[in-house]
């Protein structure tokens, strides 16, 4: 049995906000990802929970950065049998 680090997280505190560049909305497109600012805080395990349990779909990889503006950015690309441009037109984005 294994314990989730910091369980006290809920998915809304993990995600923060999805970012809409020119970049992003490229990478929805062609490689199916999303790109969200999240808490600063949080690994790739908690990010992924969170994202599958706020949308319901299933998760392939979770990649993070840090910025120099101290701000915490994941590319989360999903799986195949989720286009990520349903999740964007959900949100506004396109």
């Amino acid at each position: 049995m294994t314990k989730e680090k910091n369980p006290k997280f809920d998915p809304y505190s993990i995600l923060i906000s999805p970012l809409q560049t020119e970049k992003s909305v490229r990478l929805i497109t062609s490689e199916n990802k999303m790109v969200f600012n999240v808490y600063f805080k949080a690994n790739k395990a908690q990010i992924k929970s969170a994202f599958e349990q706020m949308f319901n779909v299933k998760v392939a990889k979770v990649t993070t950065m840090i910025t120099p503006k101290g701000t915490k950015r994941a590319y989360i690309r999903l799986a195949p049998e989720n286009p990520a441009i349903d999740i964007a037109t959900k949100l506004g984005m396109m």
